[in-house]
């Protein structure tokens, strides 16, 4: 199993950066290689809310799904992978900081099949650098001037 968890510090208030990443929609602005994803069920976001999505991994074209498995308001938000490859669980935990900082830990555990279970050195290694540009990227997209 690979486990990756990394943290930021957002100039955000927790209540801004949450309902940013509490929403999947928008992970194609920050998270590279997802090139769209669609909310599939209807209601408010919570537990049970699944989400399709489509990415572009090493050259190929991937779709796959997921579903909100932990959902706190304001706090933590965290999923699985229902379909697109090799088991996967993440989520994102936001703690204010004071009224206009926020700290989000993001943290994803694979847990790659077969021959690929030999690899799992260069693949969390290569999954480490991802998330560490993906929360910069957020960063940069939460920070900007609107």
């Amino acid at each position: 199993m690979i486990a990756v968890e990394r943290g930021i510090v957002i100039a955000r208030s927790a209540k801004d950066v949450f309902a940013f990443v509490g929403d999947q929609t928008n992970a194609p602005r920050w998270q590279r290689g997802l090139t769209d994803v669609r909310r599939t069920t209807d209601g408010p976001i919570g537990v049970g809310t699944r989400h399709s999505f489509s990415r572009t991994l090493a050259g190929r074209r991937m779709e796959g799904s997921n579903e909100y498995t932990r959902y706190e308001p304001d706090s933590l938000v965290a999923f699985r992978a229902t379909s697109g490859g090799w088991p996967l669980e993440a989520s994102y935990r936001i703690e204010p900081i004071d009224a206009t900082q926020t700290r989000l830990t993001a943290r994803i555990e694979l847990r790659p099949a077969g021959a690929f279970r030999l690899l799992e050195p260069l693949i969390a290694a290569a999954l480490g650098r991802d998330v560490r540009a993906n929360l910069l990227t957020l960063k940069e997209v939460l920070e900007a001037p609107t």
